[in-house]
């Protein structure tokens, strides 16, 4: 016995000035030929634009359908009004240019359909219309279990499954696009600065054709991967709209923070909010632009290593400390912070030897990579260190 499918009402309206073309659209929507899954309810087929700004305005609709060229507005500028009044609304440019195409994704269109309007064509946007529907109300339905963008290390996802997923890129700009938006997300990006910042040297045509395809396969990746993340174009730029998927780094930096002191009762949530920083923001990709929120995160990361490493010598777990200051040796070498806590612990532990090994190191690494000594504060505490041992013999 078949599993019967329970049919979608989706509300339309058609805005176009070419009263025989509105007619057409009205019969074609109106026709029940789009299977059983399908209901189009026409609330509205407007000659005049105003009218159907006012109209929506009122009433909730679903999809529009918008004829490109029009007097006094045009479809991109009555787009753009009407998804400031009701962001969910679905766009549908219909044109007869083919050259609309790219400029109908730049404002995230649905889709675009050339005229005139083949029924079989309509009924592949409506059939996306109830795809792209569901998978929205699959999303708020399922809140309590979302998919988790990962940018720590490297950028890629963890699904609703729980499963480790990486995405497929064409180019290699468009991941670094991807990635700009989402850092800078819930804000408008102009598109003059994306393209600088992206494609500095190329003419203006190419270039902004250079973006246009970065979008769209954007917006491909992103409806594969079923992430709750949707890229609107509003004056001149595009933004990040944000759905309900989780950020690694926002997840890990919020965990951190309400974490308190490092205690014997919290300490085990300490090692595995510890164990969640796998890497530096978008470290491997290597983005010029990423660098002073790597240097930000990397701080908060070792901030909280310390803390935990003082915990230790609290409890005289040496061992566990060195192996805390040696990771950030490792991870951070041109710093002073991984020697100097390591020297202190082998002079608690009266390992004369280590000390000097240590501090020969971090002269040597200084003087190669900067040409300069370590800090006053850590010559003055070596200075008084080996004073006190000269004292002693």
């Amino acid at each position: 016995m078949g599993v019967e499918l329970e049919a979608m009402f989706l509300r339309a309206i058609v805005v176009d000035d070419e009263r025989l073309t509105l007619k057409k659209m009205e019969k074609l929507l109106t026709a029940d030929q789009y299977g059983d899954e399908i209901k189009i309810m026409l609330s509205g087929a407007f000659h005049d634009p105003n009218e159907a700004i006012a109209f929506i305005s009122r009433e909730t609709v679903d999809l529009a359908f918008l004829d490109m060229q029009m007097p006094n507005i045009d479809g991109f500028e009555l787009a753009e009004k009407l998804q400031q009044i009701q962001p969910e609304i679905r766009i549908i440019f219909v044109t007869s240019y083919q050259e609309y195409a790219i400029k109908a994704f730049e404002m995230n269109a649905l889709d675009y359909l050339m005229k005139p309007v083949r029924a079989s064509r309509l009924a592949t946007t409506l059939k996306r219309a109830v795809d792209t529907t569901m998978m929205k109300s699959t999303a708020s339905s399922s809140s309590s279990v979302r998919a988790t963008l990962c940018c720590l290390q490297n950028l890629h996802y963890i699904d609703l499954d729980g499963h480790e997923r990486f995405f497929s890129w064409k180019t290699l700009k468009a991941p670094e696009l991807f990635s700009y938006l989402v850092y800078y997300r819930d804000k408008t990006i102009n598109k003059q600065l994306l393209i600088d910042l992206l494609w500095p040297g190329y003419d203006v045509e190419r270039a902004t054709a250079q973006l246009y395809t970065a979008i769209y396969q954007i917006r491909k990746v992103i409806q594969a991967a079923e992430l709750d993340l949707e890229i609107k174009y509003k004056d001149e730029g595009y933004r990040m709209v944000w759905g309900a998927v989780n950020l690694d780094v926002d997840d890990w930096e919020n965990d951190l923070r309400q974490a308190g002191e490092v205690t014997s009762s919290t300490l085990d949530t300490h090692l595995a909010i510890k164990a969640r920083y796998t890497g530096d923001f978008l470290e491997e990709h290597l983005y010029t632009w990423a660098v002073c929120e790597q240097e930000r995160i990397r701080l908060l990361w070792l901030d909280h290593v310390k803390r935990i490493a003082d915990y230790y010598l609290i409890q005289r777990q040496y061992t566990e400390a060195i192996l805390l200051y040696q990771e950030v040796k490792e991870k951070i070498p041109d710093i002073e912070e991984g020697y100097f806590g390591l020297m202190k612990i082998y002079a608690m532990l009266n390992y004369q030897v280590e000390v000097q090994k240590q501090y020969r190191l971090l002269l040597n690494k200084f003087k190669e990579d900067f040409d300069l000594p370590p800090s006053s504060e850590i010559t003055n505490w070596y200075e008084q260190w080996s004073g006190s041992l000269q004292q002693i013999h």
